[in-house]
């Protein structure tokens, strides 16, 4: 596959600890029931260099044909690869303390990640991370898909786009492209609101890409204005979580036994277990 990328010079990140942009290629689009095929991870440094790591992973289940059609791997090409079991460590500690950056990263890229560490039993915490959509902030402000985001900030065209190791070089650039074109200028929010575009700061990009402050991964669950967790979807949308199962405890047994991803029910027990006065890290 033939990837070509021009470079320009942009806006650097202002980084307080390093930020590693990733991206995922899987046997289909269920976060809870598909599985990645292949993660590679750019981390950018706090001193501005660059490692990228990309692993090809045996899936152990059947590449959909819509999902090979896509990025190209057949169940014949990864069934002598590596497990993600066998390689997780190794992509955890390779990401260590980074915040977490992508494209549509917190609508599938992360929940489908994090479902999987959660499957094999391996320690990967997301608390004190920023992450950054890089397509949230895309969408804000210029409607497109990756390969016209590359396109618009970047004048050129992305070959081999689907491709893990170019679709995350590309994202690491269009965001870098973003920040010299929008930072700090105004933007209505859609509310009728004038409000400042994304700056060079992980913390304020990370509220900036985000659509929700999600409490769970998936958005099955948010936090409101108080910072209490609600149900966002089902019989109780926009009811506390907390409220709610002190009036019908029976509500989180149903969510433990039917088909919500791993992370929700971690955070749905950690909650659970808060309200009996112990504590739980999710």
């Amino acid at each position: 596959m033939h990837v070509r990328f021009i470079f320009f010079e942009f806006m650097e990140l202002n980084l307080k600890r390093p930020i590693a942009f990733f991206d995922l290629e899987t046997t289909g689009l269920n976060t809870t029931h598909d599985r990645i095929v292949e993660i590679s991870i750019l981390k950018v440094n706090t001193n501005g260099s660059e490692e990228q790591r990309t692993w090809l992973l045996n899936p152990e289940i059947p590449i959909s044909a819509e999902a090979s059609a896509v990025h190209g791997y057949t169940n014949e090409r990864v069934k002598d690869e590596p497990t993600f079991r066998e390689k997780a460590k190794e992509i955890a500690q390779f990401i260590g303390n980074a915040d977490l950056a992508g494209y549509n990263i917190l609508k599938f890229d992360l929940p489908m990640l994090m479902e999987e560490f959660l499957r094999v039993d391996c320690e990967f915490s997301l608390e004190d991370r920023d992450f950054i959509d890089v397509m949230n902030i895309f969408m804000k402000m210029e409607p497109r898909t990756l390969k016209g985001a590359y396109r618009f900030f970047c004048h050129a065209e992305l070959e081999g786009a689907h491709g893990a190791g170019a679709d995350t070089k590309a994202t690491y650039e269009v965001l870098k492209a973003m920040l010299d074109r929008y930072d700090g200028v105004p933007y209505e929010d859609g509310k009728g609101n004038l409000s400042q575009g994304p700056v060079n700061d992980m913390k304020e990009l990370s509220a900036f890409s985000a659509h929700h402050q999600n409490a769970d991964l998936s958005g099955q669950i948010i936090y409101d204005a108080e910072g209490k967790e609600v149900f966002q979807f089902g019989k109780h949308k926009g009811r506390r979580v907390e409220d709610v199962f002190r009036v019908e405890p029976a509500y989180y047994s149903w969510m433990m036994n039917s088909d919500f991803p791993l992370y929700t029910k971690k955070l749905i027990t950690a909650i659970k277990l808060r309200m009996g006065g112990k504590t739980a890290r999710y």
